[in-house]
């Protein structure tokens, strides 16, 4: 698939960066992330549409990046081709040296975060996570549940998510060297939601070995809890697809170890059906909500263990 292409008046006359920012989006404007990032020496933004098919949007994105100072380059598809095509087709559209992944619903915690990973690269890593927060996450009470387990289990400082290295490794935040890329890519036949990053961690970490800093970026897009098991029901799939390439490394997730527990339980139709419940009732604790969410994503899983 052709992709439209169009360029600021910056990118023009910038020399080559050293840095380049990909960001995709889909149907969500990447707009309020654009105008949050420092205009910094030796760094370009590259922006992928996967095939939103909005007209507005495409207009708002093409007046914010004609507003900012920061070289961009900015591919449009007509159709969407999913997370990991979008995000090796930005890697071919970028000329840094290295590659910074973030998410069009992220925004940088302090005002040096580009300068902060252009000094990461001195040291010439392979891979670098930076971490997420949820500082300037809205409070709203529909998020409630996302909130409370990201902040358990994502949120976490450098220190904790070395020790299992490939496991915290998201596009959300993520500082790629270009060559590494070049051996390891995406793999295009995860579709949907999740995993793709996660599968992508554990050939690395074999290979090159990663890195985690605290330089972290607010995840603004909480979802809220019906949001949540959709998205859940669609990683079924990948999740499969992880478990038949790195047996061994998933078997150290608690995630497969329950889905093998509740695999050998009659009537997990049921009991799925029941744990939507849990979670959709409000009158219950947010703790057990939250609770039956992981179990809810344990259960959909216990399909393909």
């Amino acid at each position: 698939m052709t992709a439209t292409v169009v360029t600021n008046a910056a990118r023009e006359s910038a020399p080559p960066p050293r840095l380049s920012v990909l960001i995709p989006f889909y149907k969500e404007s990447p707009t309020t992330l654009l105008r949050a990032l420092t205009p910094t020496p030796g760094v370009e933004i590259v922006l992928l549409d996967d095939g939103s098919g909005q007209a507005e949007l495409t207009q708002e994105v093409i007046s914010t990046i004609d507003e900012i100072a920061l070289p961009v380059t900015f591919l449009s598809l007509t159709h969407n081709e999913g997370r990991a095509r979008g995000r090796n087709r930005l890697t071919q559209a970028a000329r840094g040296d290295y590659f910074l992944c973030l998410d069009s619903d992220m925004l940088p915690d302090a005002p040096d975060f580009l300068t902060r990973w252009l000094e990461v690269m001195n040291d010439n890593p392979a891979v670098v996570f930076g971490g997420f927060s949820l500082l300037q996450a809205p409070m709203d009470k529909r998020f409630a549940i996302h909130r409370l387990m990201a902040t358990k289990s994502d949120c976490l400082d450098a220190a904790t998510r070395a020790l299992m290295p490939e496991k915290y490794v998201f596009t959300s935040n993520l500082l790629i060297r270009r060559d590494v890329f070049a051996a390891q890519d995406f793999d295009n036949r995860f579709t949907g939601w999740g995993w793709e990053d996660v599968e992508w961690a554990m050939r690395v970490a074999q290979q090159f070995g990663v890195t985690h800093i605290d330089n972290p970026a607010t995840h603004l897009g909480l979802d809220t809890a019906e949001t949540l098991m959709r998205k859940y029901e669609q990683s079924v799939g990948n999740f499969a697809r992880v478990i038949d390439k790195h047996p061994q490394v998933v078997a150290t997730y608690a995630s497969y170890r329950a889905a093998r527990l509740i695999r050998k339980l009659p009537l997990r139709g049921a009991l799925r059906a029941t744990l939507r419940g849990v979670i959709r009732n409000e009158a219950l604790p947010l703790k057990a909500r939250a609770f039956g969410l992981r179990l809810y994503r344990a259960a959909l899983y216990s399909e393909v263990v």
